[in-house]
């Protein structure tokens, strides 16, 4: 009988078989389980399991310990009703495999989600690829594998899917600002700023938007602070890109007028 194996990558660890959860308390069975979804389908030989789970110091037996953990995984996943658990926790030439052929993840989803998205603003369909990405960032429950103690390869996937996560978040406001969005931006931009006060691509977003919002000292400021920030923390300028922005500000460059409301014909 197919188990269905859900996974969520986007928050908090969240696998469930056949709709009940299968995530253990106890940390390095947590590690693993999590290591095997992010391979899903892909068998993860015994060494890197090592590596992720006990760094450069593993203890006398490594394997055996994975196996005991492995025991235990199968144990919970027996109790979740019909679902066959080596079949779910799979035994391979030199590791294990976690595999379902009904296997949903959050973070594949909102990767495709991302790339039709893509396609879309591609195309100049900024409405179109304003909503999926929408649609796709409103998949994440906090950072993600956040309650994960991660490994060196754990923390490149979370990494990795923290910057797909960001640029996806970009690239809608983006689009939104090119549709006229920007007075209702503001007060998210103002927020994201503050949490990533490195962000250039953000920063910029901002200006725009505060400029359009017939708020220009306040795009100033925004910049003056930023240039602040790059000197004190990094020795260097903001890029040029974002010094031509600033001299647009200043000269009220009519490009950073707000987009003129397309009429539609009845």
């Amino acid at each position: 009988m197919e188990q269905r194996l859900e996974i969520g990558l986007l928050g908090p660890l969240v696998i469930t078989v056949d709709g009940r959860s299968v995530v253990p308390s106890a940390a390095k069975q947590r590690v693993l389980l999590a290591l095997l979804s992010v391979n899903l389908g892909r068998e993860v030989g015994m060494g890197a399991i090592v590596e992720e789970l006990w760094g450069g110091c593993p203890p006398n037996g490594p394997a055996a310990a994975v196996q005991t953990y492995v025991k235990h995984l199968r144990h919970r996943i027996s109790q979740s009703g019909d679902a066959d658990p080596k079949e779910v926790v799979a035994r391979g030439y030199g590791g294990y495999r976690l595999g379902s052929a009904m296997a949903l993840v959050d973070a594949r989803e909102f990767e495709a989600t991302v790339t039709e998205a893509n396609r879309a603003l591609a195309a100049g369909d900024d409405a179109r690829g304003a909503e999926l990405l929408r649609s796709g960032l409103a998949m994440w429950r906090g950072p993600a594998l956040g309650d994960v103690r991660q490994g060196g390869a754990l923390r490149a996937e979370a990494l990795r899917l923290d910057e797909v996560r960001l640029a996806a978040l970009e690239a809608r406001i983006g689009a939104e600002l090119r549709l006229g969005a920007h007075t209702r931006l503001v007060s998210e931009l103002t927020a994201l700023t503050s949490l990533y006060p490195l962000q250039e691509n953000l920063h910029a977003h901002l200006i725009v938007a505060l400029y359009r919002s017939g708020r220009a000292s306040r795009a100033l400021e925004v910049f003056r602070r930023l240039r602040s920030t790059y000197v004190r923390e990094l020795g260097i300028e903001p890029s040029r890109r974002l010094q031509e922005l600033h001299q647009a500000v200043l000269g009220c460059d009519p490009t950073l007028d707000p987009p003129v409301p397309t009429l539609v014909s009845v």
